[in-house]
């Protein structure tokens, strides 16, 4: 009696796939100490979703060797496309292999043979001896391999591909699919296949004349507009396939019967798991579990008990529980991103993990169960909301205050913001929405919003999601956000510099920001429609320009088309290439050809116009909030690392400020009737900062007396008395001075200055023998970043630098670059920070009739009353001025005008 073939499966993990999947899949997450983790907790978790889904004994991980193998030596250009490997990424490969390992799975890795040989002979000779296989891959080529008992399992599709799934998807059987990748090719691969033979055509092909040679051996009757391409690749298409075909007969030691999943190592995963951070599952190995019995993705813990509210009964006990609460977690839904134009749909509380409540108010979907009436449930949770010494957490506040505010609910006693706790603990590990910090600190998926409202074009807004998928949605937010707080707060709490940061400059501006978004700033739109058309016909003459230069019509918009004029026709040098090695034309490479020929120029003048008539002389009137008349942009306060503010819809830190295009843009934001813009700008700020942290006595005595610091700094390199300094002699101490902020280096200088990079590094020599405590801060905070792994703002914001250390030089120097810049930008956004929590307290206690309405670099622009603008700008100047004590004075500069434009 023959032995019967194993029931479970042979499960065949694509290890390599896998991983690269998770890298790119999830956000770049570390661990404490800024070891990159995203790529390994991602496919230590699908691994852990695999074996509780599946219980399988013989689970089976396969890797791609180190180095070349064996399909090089037979076509040199094999895989020759590929990037390198992101270091982020290698960095990850012996952690996945130990953790691999450690569960007791079988881990196979042969040199010279890539993984797909080696899954495809053990899949073989498993199905050989009648077993069934899964291979776990999401790799195209893998569908070659599929028959009667071999399939495919996509896990993150959550799609098998069976032999009538390869037909559908590819339109051959799983026997001609390495025939139909000779034909089309596969780019990931770099296998050329026949130009411009896409799928339908080699399945055609393929069908008709039933093979690959079969196609070869009829090319001569083939018609159409790719005969000629199929006739130049006939002598390459054996070649093709044969790369394009996993082999199954390899000689391995294993067997698929000797592939069995071991006793889990518990001691080496418990070294990892708290290497990593991974410490839900450390504390699952201390209750004495492994791991395969882990929660999915998308489930609520089991303890989790989330409640709808739909009657007074039931809202009455919430309010009870909210009142008596120490701590109150609240998240709003509604039917629309933009605060300003969000209908309130419902609002999420919590107040103890693991519980928490759903009132939904604004669910209108045909059958909608009878909710709670919104204005009677606002009225009764607005002694709640409103009350400053009730402590209040949640995640992105700003948006819900917003929200709030337009349905006429003013929120107080925000004390806590996960989204900016994360952010001060380290601006630069992850990112910091609530679903990747659910990730990191909680070791839990949560339930996404395409899960419950779809995608794409069929995505529905939240109003019109079940309640039966809403609430649990909803519920959660305010659960894992309070949970978030839990785990994030104590950490901050424990370092007094990066707590007073947060309590004393994140939290404060956050309600400051809120303000801002809603004042919103009045848009000239029939001016902008007139700059609209001019733009047009100043691109139409740059177009034609650019024509007459190339001596032939080409689509100025098409990287493609300008890389054959400027590269092939005009022989420009190619200073640098794209990761898939075609000539850049990016700003930078541009604007250093444009020193050899006037059309990189004219180029860079037509994507400037064209970027700023799309982005705001067409976009700005359609921002505007038809309600309020305004456009009101959104300020992201957890985005750049140094602490900076940005802004989207619109972005005004975009709008150049030294170009004339630029200049016209600004002109269309304008006061209303009676009223006027008022703009303070702090002078030279980072240049003051330099002073006051290098403590440099050149520099300090230079700004203490109120000296031109350009032309005081070209004083010193150029060795010329003060009053004799040049024009052409201040202009290059200008870029001295900027330049060394940022790192610049003497050929740098030479090609901004158009000098001989001899002279230019002469400047530089003679700026540092001068500025000798220059010199020194430099040296030092590079020293320090290497030494600690960040860098700190003058209030104890830290930039985290992980690539300080690194191997490969050039990342090494960028990261010194950004050692030194990040103090001065870090400290410089703080400052402005701490001037609108200041001047906004300050206007609200004057009950003065102004309004912040933007912030944009180290600018704040008021719209105020006309009448007493002057004495309201002096007032304005000197409490931002006053926000800190330096070595050095600081200096506000203030504009009024009717425009933007006008106030500079």
């Amino acid at each position: 009696m023959s032995e019967q073939a194993p029931k479970d499966p042979l499960i065949l993990v694509d290890g390599s796939s896998w991983l690269y999947r998770a890298f790119h899949a999830l956000p770049p997450l570390t661990n404490r100490d800024n070891e990159p983790t995203g790529a390994i907790y991602g496919m230590t978790n699908m691994l852990r979703k695999l074996l509780r889904e599946y219980g399988a004994e013989r689970v089976v991980v396969v890797f791609d060797p180190r180095g070349k193998t064996f399909r090089n030596d037979l076509y040199a250009e094999y895989k020759a496309n590929r990037p390198p490997v992101p270091p982020e990424l290698s960095a990850q490969f012996e952690g996945i292999r130990d953790i691999v390992r450690a569960l007791g799975l079988p881990l196979i890795q042969r040199d010279g043979v890539e993984a797909d040989d080696v899954i495809g002979t053990l899949a073989t000779r498993a199905a050989a001896a009648g077993e069934t296989v899964l291979i776990v891959t999401g790799d195209k080529d893998m569908a070659q391999l599929v028959d009667e008992r071999i399939e495919l399992l996509d896990t993150m599709q959550d799609r098998r591909t069976d032999i009538a799934r390869v037909q559908e998807k590819f339109g051959v059987g799983p026997t001609l699919i390495a025939d139909y990748l000779a034909l089309v090719g596969d780019s990931s691969d770099n296998i050329p296949g026949v130009a411009k033979v896409g799928p339908k055509t080699a399945s055609k092909w393929l069908n008709e004349y039933g093979s690959l040679d079969g196609v070869i051996a009829h090319a001569g009757e083939i018609g159409g507009k790719v005969a000629k391409n199929l006739t130049a690749a006939l002598d390459d298409l054996p070649l093709y396939r044969d790369l394009a075909t996993i082999r199954c007969e390899l000689d391995l030691d294993e067997g698929p019967a000797d592939l069995r999943r071991g006793e889990p190592d518990t001691a080496a995963l418990a070294e990892l798991y708290q290497r990593f951070d991974f410490s839900a599952w450390l504390r699952e190995l201390d209750e004495g579990e492994t791991g395969s019995a882990a929660p999915s993705a998308t489930d609520p813990p089991p303890a989790a008990d989330y409640h709808t509210v739909l009657d007074r009964e039931a809202f009455a006990a919430m309010r009870d529980q909210l009142a008596a609460a120490e701590l109150i977690c609240f998240d709003t839904e509604t039917d629309s991103l933009q605060p300003m134009q969000a209908n309130l749909v419902g609002l999420s509380f919590a107040c103890t993990p693991g519980e928490a409540w759903y009132v939904p108010v604004g669910h209108d979907y045909p059958g909608a169960p009878d909710q709670l009436d919104r204005g009677w449930v606002l009225d009764q949770l607005e002694p709640i909301l409103a009350d400053p010494d009730q402590p209040k957490v949640g995640q992105h506040l700003k948006y819900d205050i917003n929200v709030l505010a337009r349905a006429g609910v003013t929120v107080a006693g925000c004390d806590f913001d996960t989204m900016l706790e994360s952010y001060v603990l380290n601006s630069t590990a992850t990112r910091h929405d609530m679903d990747s910090l659910a990730r990191k600190f909680l070791d839990r998926g949560t339930i996404k919003f395409e899960e419950v409202a779809g995608k794409g074009a069929k995505q529905i807004t939240f109003n019109q999601v079940g309640l039966e998928e809403a609430a649990p949605y909803a519920a959660e937010d305010a659960d894992v956000t309070l949970q978030l707080h839990r785990r994030l707060y104590p950490e901050l709490a424990q370092d007094k510099q990066l707590a007073a940061l947060f309590h004393e400059i994140e939290m404060p501006l956050m309600p400051v920001l809120a303000t801002v978004e809603r004042n919103g700033v009045l848009i000239d739109s029939d001016f902008l429609g007139r700059i609209s058309g001019e733009m047009g016909e100043r691109m139409a003459e740059l177009q034609t320009r650019a024509l007459e230069e190339a001596g032939e019509a080409f689509n100025l918009g098409s990287p493609n088309q300008l890389q054959k004029i400027l590269f092939d026709k005009l022989d420009l040098p190619v200073l640098r290439k794209t990761p898939k090695g075609a000539p850049s034309t990016a700003e930078d490479v541009l604007s250093e050809l444009a020193d050899r020929h006037p059309l990189p120029r004219l180029i860079l003048d037509w994507r400037e116009m064209a970027k700023l008539r799309s982005t705001y002389a067409d976009k700005l009137p359609e921002q505007v909030n038809p309600a309020t008349g305004r456009v009101h942009t959104s300020y992201q306060q957890a985005v750049a690392a140094t602490g900076r503010l940005s802004s989207s819809d619109p972005n005004l830190q975009n709008i150049p400020i030294r170009t004339e295009t630029g200049r016209r843009i600004r002109e269309a934001f304008i006061a209303p009737e009676g009223r006027v813009l008022l703009a303070a700008d702090y002078s030279q700020i980072e240049l003051r900062i330099m002073a006051h942290l290098s403590e440099d006595p050149v520099l300090i005595r230079a700004f203490r007396d109120g000296e031109d610091i350009h032309r005081a700094t070209a004083a010193e390199v150029f060795d010329t008395p003060l009053n004799d300094v040049s024009g052409e002699q201040r202009r290059a101490a200008k870029a001295i001075n900027f330049g060394l902020m940022y790192g610049m280096s003497a050929f740098g200088l030479a090609r901004q200055l158009g000098i001989e990079r001899g002279e230019a590094g002469a400047y530089i020599d003679r700026f540092f023998e001068r500025f000798a405590g220059v010199r020194r801060f430099m040296d030092n905070t590079r020293e320090a970043a290497r030494e600690q792994g960040y860098v700190e703002t003058l209030f104890g914001r830290r930039l985290y630098l992980p690539e300080i250390r690194d191997r490969n030089a050039q990342r090494r120097q960028y990261a010194e670059r950004t050692a030194i810049n990040a103090p001065l930008q870090g400290t410089a956004a703080d400052l402005i920070k701490k001037a609108m929590i200041d001047i906004h307290g300050w206007l609200e206690a004057e009950s003065a009739d102004a309004l912040m309405i933007m912030q944009v670099h180290d600018e704040l622009v008021f719209e105020v009353p006309e009448n007493g603008a002057e004495a309201l700008a002096g007032r304005i100047a000197e409490r931002m001025c006053a926000v800190a004590a330096l070595a050095v004075p600081l200096v506000a500069d203030t504009g009024i005008g009717r425009s933007w434009e006008q106030a500079h």
